[in-house]
């Protein structure tokens, strides 16, 4: 029964990964401006805005620290991207933003990211900031009721590329083959698109 669960789920993440990667695309190509002003913090605290994004092309993930599979697989994958690529990623900054703020305050994240990379900035806050900031990058979250008084998050899976004006440049799928990942962010850090 916990297969045909996870099988579900998995599923539905796909379809919903889909769905996002076109809406991502579509508004590429519309010219419109891709996600908006935030002011939250990172894992130590500090102030972090927009203004992260721009002046060096980011990898964005959004995901939460009590998730079971996806987060740690992709940040963990992430991690040995940016360690294969060397000298040639290190204007490429990354980052990882919780759609459950609630939970992952700044020292959770920063014990989570730790486990990671040095190179992984984690981002939370205010949840309502949070969540309008997740929605402006056409992130899709929600909360599921465990049953037994606990929840899990829903969430986008694929890593968002940014250029260095901050604007959308492409995805890396979950589950994408670790040279097609490390290919894009080569393009992604020569200033190409993805």
């Amino acid at each position: 029964m916990m297969r045909f669960i996870l099988v579900g789920i998995l599923v539905l993440m796909v379809a919903i990964t889909g769905v996002m990667t076109f809406q991502w695309y579509r508004k590429l190509y519309s010219g419109e401006p891709f996600g908006a002003p935030f002011t939250l913090v990172d894992q130590k605290g500090a102030p972090i805005t927009e203004a992260a994004f721009r002046g060096h092309p980011s990898v964005v993930f959004f995901g939460f620290t009590h998730c079971p599979e996806v987060c740690p697989t992709t940040l963990f994958e992430l991690a040995g991207w940016l360690k294969t690529m060397g000298d040639s990623g290190k204007n490429l900054n990354a980052y990882f933003v919780t759609v459950d703020p609630e939970r992952d305050t700044p020292e959770t994240m920063n014990t989570y990211v730790s486990n990671f990379s040095d190179r992984i900035t984690g981002i939370t806050g205010d949840p309502d900031k949070v969540h309008a900031m997740a929605k402006a990058f056409g992130i899709y979250w929600k909360k599921v009721d465990t049953g037994d008084g606990d929840y899990t998050m829903d969430h986008t899976a694929s890593v968002l590329l940014l250029n260095a004006k901050g604007d959308f440049a492409g995805t890396i799928a979950y589950g994408e083959s670790a040279d097609t990942a490390v290919a894009k962010l080569k393009r992604l850090a020569a200033g190409g698109q993805s």
